[in-house]
């Protein structure tokens, strides 16, 4: 019989981690595999991991034991003093299970999973996240839409005639005794987001994140997703909860983020390419698998599609000739935008501090 606290973490690529940083077991080649992972942004790992255990106080040393469904998790949950999850459910069933369970922590901050009233009353702690990764996807979304609207993908360091006239533009100073002279790049098409509409299809946590944005840059936020919003919840994230189609046919910018299973694989098809506005831009910072590829390359060579930025690509690592590139309304980039690393360093360091002070 163990003497080590039992912590039961769902088996998620990020959570898991937790079995690395607080059950001393752990293999070697798991640990140096963590290493690698967060090397270019935290040369020493080693360092930072003593002090997240030292942050554990009787978090550390831990057994910590994973779940990959919900059989496995109850299964689990009889010895558990703490249990992370991020999609698997704490209710009332898991929790007549649980006889020494003290801390539910959540990997996000939607409680839609667990019945926050059913532990309240078992005097269960419900820790929640509000993950840096996810703010920095949404802030990467922002970004693209910005990069898009303002053509910085073409213009960047173009800034002579010569540079100007070699990317195709007209460049040529204005009559500066009756006019001013910004804009003598002379570069057609730019635009601002204010006053605009972003669809966000997902509203998840990261949808819920690029929403408080795009509302503080003065768009109209539209969403939609399987399970509709309150009337509460779309006033808190300023946003107005539509069908599906709706969402396609009014929006000027349109975010996907969608995880990728196979009920959202080529979620956006041919047929939902015609129903959107005639050059309106898409973004994605979820996964590529969500839009056909055929049918976003079709919408783009016709003009139906204004402009698109992915993040991550079709394929890890992209490839040099993908055709993609040769659009000048196009926008790659190679699975960065939940960086830096120390966004889910911090993170960790949240989880166990908030963790370890419900059971000491």
């Amino acid at each position: 019989m163990t003497t080590r606290p039992v912590i039961v973490v769902e088996d998620d690529p990020f959570p898991r981690m937790l079995k690395a940083f607080l059950d001393p077991t752990i293999e070697p080649q798991r640990l140096a595999a963590l290493a690698d992972f967060f090397a270019h942004d935290l040369p020493d790992f080693a360092g930072w991991l003593a002090q997240l255990r030292a942050l554990a106080g009787p978090l550390y040393p831990a057994d910590v034991r994973l779940a990959k469904n919900q059989e496995t998790l109850r299964a689990l949950l009889p010895e558990a003093i703490a249990v992370v999850t991020e999609s698997l459910a704490i209710g009332a069933t898991e929790l007549a299970i649980a006889p020494k369970l003290k801390v539910v922590e959540k990997y996000g901050m939607l409680l839609r999973d667990i019945d926050v009233a059913a532990c309240e009353a078992k005097s269960i702690q419900v820790l929640s996240l509000r993950r840096r990764a996810n703010i920095s996807c949404a802030e990467h979304a922002m970004m693209l839409m910005l990069a898009l609207s303002k053509k910085l993908h073409r213009l960047h360091g173009r800034i002579s005639i010569e540079q100007l006239r070699a990317a195709g533009y007209q460049p040529k100073a204005f009559d500066t005794g009756y006019t001013p002279n910004s804009g003598w790049p002379r570069v057609p098409g730019m635009s601002i987001l204010y006053g605009t509409t972003l669809g966000i299809i997902g509203f998840g946590e990261i949808g819920r994140e690029i929403a408080l944005r795009a509302h503080a840059f003065g768009m109209r936020v539209i969403c939609t997703q399987r399970t509709p919003i309150s009337a509460a919840e779309q006033r808190q994230w300023h946003v107005e909860y539509l069908a599906p189609e709706a969402v396609l046919v009014q929006s000027d910018w349109l975010c996907i983020q969608l995880p990728a299973n196979a009920g959202t694989r080529n979620y956006l098809d041919q047929a939902q390419f015609a129903q959107m506005k005639p050059g309106a831009k898409l973004i994605n910072v979820s996964r590529a698998q969500v839009v056909n590829r055929d049918a976003l390359l079709a919408a783009l060579r016709s003009g139906q599609l204004g402009g698109f930025a992915l993040d991550p690509q079709y394929e890890e690592p992209g490839r040099a000739d993908d055709e993609l590139l040769g659009f000048e309304n196009v926008i790659l980039t190679p699975h960065v935008a939940a960086m830096p690393r120390h966004n889910g360093l911090d993170d960790f360091k949240d989880m166990v501090r908030g963790m370890a002070a419900c059971i000491r």
